[in-house]
């Protein structure tokens, strides 16, 4: 049997970390919806269906760990996902099944 190998050395707080904040229904949600298009909050908490501060807070989160970034037009802040790790793991939950 091969074995796996393990980095006991390595620090994997961060990871953990950014799967907590991905492991979230409503978080996961915006940023599997915000890989195929840029969104400002109005649009991101009507195809929701949530309150707009509920989505702000979660917005709030998914930029403090520099998953998602705004971009200012004007008035708006449109928000895309700018993590690749992010991308990948997004990509990858939604792979359909080989089963």
């Amino acid at each position: 049997m091969e074995k796996i190998p393990f980095d006991r050395f390595k620090n994997y707080d961060r990871e953990a970390e950014m799967l907590k904040v991905l492991g979230h229904p409503i978080r996961l949600k915006i940023v599997t919806g915000l890989m195929s298009r840029t969104c400002n909050v109005k649009r991101i908490w009507e195809c929701l269906g949530l309150p707009q501060a509920t989505v702000s807070q979660h917005l709030a989160l998914l930029k403090n760990k520099g998953i998602i970034e705004g971009q200012r037009d004007g008035v708006e802040v449109f928000y895309s996902v700018v993590s690749e790790k992010v991308k990948k793991i997004i990509l990858a939950i939604n792979e359909p099944d080989t089963l």
